[in-house]
């Protein structure tokens, strides 16, 4: 796997509620981590109304904001600049107007949107490194960061939760760890702590990464978060070929296929074999009678295509012509799907000269939706 210091763009995302300190913590514990510290360029905020202005408050203050502070701490100025109001992402409703918490099945989904949008950006760049912090927010906040993040991650992609001992943890006044111990006092009943005993960690969570199950013009041209998942799920589901005669339609993996009428009918007639000869055919076991009849199956009123196709049929099924319709098929299910093709693809078993041809697909992974007994 890449390691994410190597990347001239590194990117921190983090879903922030109601306790900024969570982002001080993380940069603390990323930047001083001694097997593989990661320090980001720039730092990217999820969160609602209410946190938008803590984050504002605590952290980006000129005069006493933590980040500022624990840049100086560690002796990393740059840290200083990697968080600005424009990076401070405030989730919104279906008006626009900011959301003071997430609460509603649609404030939910304005978040799982907001994070699908920032995190395909940011994982678009090929020279940028992504670490997604869920340590903040409610959880399903947490969650969806988390699971927006296995939809898109490549290789270099990081997600982590950052863990802080009690009393420190939430506490108003504790960012990070700093080099001279301080005394915070502990509510309800104001105990004193030093803060040389703060113990924080961070938890790199493994997950999968699922990029490769989208499709190439999802990544391109960016999704909703429903869309992706719904993307995602039919890279993992078993694959089905679908022929329904009496639309002329085929799909493949839930996609539609557009084929042309030749080229549908050769499809036709040689799924129909292979749901009854598991082991494969010759291409000479077709002839032209079986790719017809399937033609007028599928389209017997475009009576012109099928004397053109009837005429080159007339002397039999020459073997260039039929792997010509192979190397078509192959070419358009591989175009659809990408690596998700291999299924659909035309396979050739065997050694020449008993080489034999099936679709790659199991038959019961075939369906052919036939219309009914005609007059």
């Amino acid at each position: 796997m890449s390691e994410p210091t190597a990347f001239t763009r590194r990117a921190l995302l983090a879903v922030v509620g109601l306790t900024p300190q969570v982002v001080t913590e993380t940069l603390w514990a990323l930047a001083t981590r001694a097997d593989e510290p990661f320090r980001p360029t720039e730092l990217v905020v999820v969160t609602t109304a209410e946190g938008c202005e803590r984050l504002l408050l605590t952290l980006l203050d000129e005069d006493r904001g933590q980040l500022r502070a624990l840049a100086a701490e560690i002796g990393r100025p740059d840290l200083a600049a990697i968080l600005t109001p424009e990076r401070i992402h405030v989730a919104r409703d279906g008006q626009g107007a900011p959301l003071p918490d997430i609460r509603t099945p649609e404030d939910h989904v304005a978040v799982a949107d907001l994070l699908t949008r920032l995190i395909g950006s940011l994982t678009a760049d090929p020279d940028c490194a992504l670490h997604v912090s869920i340590a903040g927010g409610r959880k399903t906040m947490s969650f969806l960061a988390g699971y927006v993040l296995s939809l898109f991650a490549r290789p270099q992609d990081r997600l982590s939760h950052v863990l802080v001992a009690q009393p420190f943890e939430s506490h108003p006044q504790f960012f990070f760890p700093p080099a001279r111990p301080q005394v915070l006092l502990v509510p309800p009943d104001g105990r004193p702590v030093r803060t040389d005993a703060a113990a924080v960690t961070l938890a790199e969570i493994p997950f999968v990464r699922l990029r490769d199950r989208l499709p190439a013009e999802l990544l391109r041209d960016g999704a909703g978060f429903a869309q992706a998942v719904r993307a995602a799920q039919a890279g993992v589901e078993d694959p089905e070929l679908v022929i329904d005669v009496t639309q002329a339609s085929v799909s493949v993996g839930g996609r539609p296929l557009a084929l042309q009428p030749v080229q549908l009918a050769f499809l036709l007639a040689l799924a129909r074999r292979c749901r009854a000869q598991a082991d494969g055919i010759n291409w000479r076991d077709i002839g032209p009678r079986e790719i017809l009849g399937a033609y007028d199956d599928l389209f017997r009123h475009r009576a012109g295509q099928r004397e053109r196709l009837a005429q080159t049929l007339k002397d039999g099924v020459a073997r260039d012509w039929w792997l010509e319709r192979r190397s078509r098929h192959d070419k358009l299910v591989n175009a659809a799907l990408g690596w998700r093709a291999a299924p659909y693809r035309i396979e050739r078993v065997g050694t020449r000269p008993f080489s034999r041809y099936r679709l790659a697909l199991p038959p019961e992974r075939i369906r052919i939706l036939e219309e009914g007994p005609r007059p």
